[in-house]
């Protein structure tokens, strides 16, 4: 099995738009979505949604205000799934993605497996990495 990102974007001014009601209606989906997600065994990690605010750093070291607007739209969150194959990742974010609900769309990123010193995708163990570093420091 491969694991693979959502990368799920839309127009920045989605749910500033929405009726209480609406928003409500489509937290609701996502919380369906997900647990079926883990409930089915492909749902490996589930982010919290990403509020529009941000920072950009460019390779000047420039800061801007904002986050990284393409064609307006902005990255709302993410999840880690699991399955065979980068088709069978589409299928599934095409089955019921609520993100597709309101115009947005999902970018699907395989990970790269198997590179030393990169933690697991999916995995809950979160600074893990920076956590052995500084154990290693202490026991030196």
């Amino acid at each position: 099995m491969a694991k693979f990102l959502f990368v799920y974007r839309s127009d920045k001014d989605t749910f500033d738009t929405m009726v209480p009601e609406n928003l409500q209606l489509f937290h609701e989906k996502w919380r369906t979505w997900i647990a079926e997600g883990y409930r089915k065994g492909w749902m490996l990690d589930a982010s919290t949604a990403l509020k529009t605010e941000g920072r950009v750093v460019n390779a000047e070291q420039l800061v801007t205000d904002g986050p990284l607007l393409e064609d307006r739209n902005v990255v709302r969150g993410y999840v880690n799934v699991e399955t065979d194959t980068l088709d069978a990742a589409a299928e599934l974010a095409k089955g019921w993605c609520p993100a597709l609900q309101h115009g947005g769309l999902v970018e699907i990123r395989p990970f790269w497996e198997g590179v030393p010193g990169m933690r697991e995708a999916g995995s809950h163990d979160r600074g893990s990495v920076r956590g052995e570093t500084q154990m290693k420091e202490t026991k030196q």
